[in-house]
């Protein structure tokens, strides 16, 4: 009988790394070893499974369809690994279990974010999450682990994640929106939010009616100023799906039938490559991006 085959974690590692990063040498780099190194790790591993893992192509790297299935199954598991061993190191810094976020959406940060936080602390052993807000362009040297943004641009090297495509909604508390539909809008005043004057103009485009068709509200500086005046009053609120699904799935809000609009943004959050943890990055825009998921499926899912 044959002697059972070892799987070399760091062979799989090796691979996944190629994976990502579509090349050997771009992989060897991210790594810190030789791209014979890694050529020997990924024959290892084809010896292993008795197949192509890879196609090459000059200095491009191109996933089988086998490659691809290994590579999508073991990514994020290694990834956990990796990180449950370094968090264990007794001899890690200090700060291992910290980690810093920098968000330009406020009132994301405010509705969705944080009251979640505690369930990612929880499920990544007691790590510290700071929230920072800012609207100015991060630059490289300011200290930032993750930034969640939709209309900043990250120049420096990170890993990425889109994690929501903005909905926009126009919602109301349900004794002003019960029954009506989108006539409600010539008697009801929308609230207009002044830190995000996109929202109005895209909304009616994407509604095809026209300023003159809306009766103008009240102002305010940000969307989580204006949602206690629109759960509370005769108002009406244009603004992202996902910063009043809770309210909606409370009972607080409800949609005004027939007022959903894509806005053409994304909501993407960035891990950097400079950042103090890295792992902990990664582990924390993967649960975002199924945190907005969930949100907007449980919202859904309570109409």
């Amino acid at each position: 009988m044959a002697e059972e085959k070892d799987l070399s974690l760091n062979a799989v590692r090796a691979f996944v790394q190629v994976a990502r990063d579509s090349s050997v040498t771009r992989a060897s780099k991210a790594l810190g070893i030789t791209q014979s190194s890694v050529s020997r790790h990924l024959a290892v591993l084809e010896d292993y499974f008795g197949a192509k893992l890879l196609e090459r192509r000059g200095r491009q790297s191109r996933l089988t369809d086998f490659g691809r299935l290994f590579a999508d199954a073991v990514a994020e598991p290694l990834d956990t690994i990796l990180f449950t061993a370094k968090r264990m190191r007794r001899n890690d810094r200090k700060d291992a279990n910290h980690l810093v976020v920098r968000t330009s959406l406020s009132t994301f940060a405010y509705t969705v974010l944080i009251p979640n936080l505690r369930d990612f602390s929880q499920e990544m052993g007691g790590v510290t999450v700071d929230v920072i807000s800012s609207l100015s362009a991060p630059n490289g040297t300011d200290n930032f682990d993750v930034l969640l943004t939709r209309d900043l641009t990250l120049t420096e090297p990170a890993d990425r994640w889109d994690v929501y495509d903005e909905q926009l909604v126009c919602v109301g508390a349900p004794d002003c929106v019960a029954g009506r539909g989108l006539d409600a809008l010539r008697t009801t005043p929308v609230i207009a939010v002044t830190s995000r004057p996109d929202i109005l103009p895209t909304w009616l485009r994407g509604m095809d009616l026209k300023t003159s068709e809306i009766k103008t509200g009240a102002r305010y500086d940000h969307h989580y100023l204006a949602l206690p005046a629109v759960t509370t009053g005769q108002t009406l609120l244009v603004t992202p799906h996902i910063v009043v699904a809770d309210l909606i799935k409370q009972g607080l809000l409800q949609v005004l039938p027939g007022s959903r609009a894509p806005s053409g943004m994304q909501y993407r959050a960035y891990a950097v490559d400079r950042g103090g943890n890295p792992d902990i990055a990664r582990a924390f825009c993967r649960w975002l991006t199924r945190l907005c998921r969930k949100t907007m499926e449980d919202e859904s899912g309570g109409r």
